[in-house]
């Protein structure tokens, strides 16, 4: 698993078996000009067919076929959790990666020894639009993904440091996620997706871990192509196109990240800019999708039920 550089690659996939996303996702690691590394692929499609495909065609990597859907928390935590590199890609599995993308990347930890993320450029499939040059917390205390839907004019070309990494395209240091460990998960299990991997770099930013911006490390990103239809891929406005019980967790898993990272005066001094927010993301619930609400409250009453027993 290593080569001349010295250092180990280990490339964690999550998929839910859509389309024929993985296939091209592996392809283009197989092409890649760094050859250090393991494919671990977290199979959550519960469908034998498509397990014994992968196999097939892709006779070299560990696939780990699940008799449960773990969502996205969850499979990483297990990828990681068996992973032998020191460095971790996570990809969800409609991504395809430049060639030059791992060695270019890795690039952004030898910046300072307290790299512990790195993003590339992240573009739309069509290679013209931007879905990530890093992430960063918002005014709002919200994800927020810079250039995001922007038609990609050359404007995020120098490198630098960001907040964190987008979790479709994500490289880590191993011994950050170690470091920033909650028992024995690296990602909260609770948000299951959405937020994740805000809160991954939330963490990480607490403990004193940097995250680097290479723009020369290109990827390709279908938007949310293993959670959409074909009519809201690449689409802006995400909560739009998602089912309800996803659109929920998107709400919680933002108070959730708020709630266990933010400081008080942090919240404080983002305390109008939060509210404001809240106004318009609960506006269009209530307008749009009332059963979003619905499933809120019942399950806001089913941990308060739950922390009243305790």
């Amino acid at each position: 698993m290593k080569n001349s550089s010295g250092s180990s690659i280990s490339i964690v996939i999550v998929t839910s078996g859509s389309k024929e996303y993985l296939f091209h996702c592996l392809d283009s690691i197989k092409a890649q000009s760094y050859p250090a590394f393991e494919v671990i692929v977290i199979d959550n499609s519960l469908n034998p067919d498509f397990s014994a495909d992968v196999r097939r065609r892709f006779p070299s990597i560990n696939l780990y076929s699940s008799p449960k859907n773990l969502y996205y928390g969850l499979s990483l935590n297990k990828g990681i959790g068996i992973s032998q590199g020191e460095f971790v890609l996570c990809l969800n599995d409609d991504v395809v990666l430049s060639r030059d993308f791992i060695r270019q990347a890795l690039n952004g930890f030898w910046v300072k020894d307290n790299i512990g993320m790195v993003s590339g450029k992240v573009l739309r499939a069509d290679g013209l639009i931007l879905d990530s040059t890093g992430l960063f917390l918002s005014i709002f205390y919200s994800a927020e993904e810079r250039g995001y839907g922007k038609i990609d004019t050359g404007k995020f070309e120098k490198p630098g440091l960001i907040f964190g990494v987008s979790g479709s395209v994500a490289f880590y240091r191993k011994k950050m996620l170690e470091d920033i460990k909650q028992g024995e998960d690296y990602f909260d299990p609770a948000f299951r997706m959405f937020y994740e991997d805000l809160d991954v770099s939330w963490r990480a930013n607490k403990r004193r871990w940097q995250a680097y911006y290479i723009p020369a490390a290109k990827a390709f990103h279908v938007r949310g192509g293993s959670l959409r239809a074909d009519s809201g891929l690449d689409k802006p406005f995400a909560r739009k196109y998602i089912n309800d019980e996803l659109h929920c967790d998107l709400i919680k898993n933002r108070y959730r990240a708020i709630l266990k990272n933010a400081s008080l005066l942090g919240f404080l001094v983002h305390l109008v800019p939060i509210i404001l927010y809240d106004i318009g993301a609960w506006a269009y619930v209530l307008l749009f999708r009332r059963k979003v609400a619905r499933i809120f409250l019942r399950d806001l009453k089913h941990r308060l039920s739950l922390r009243f027993r305790q």
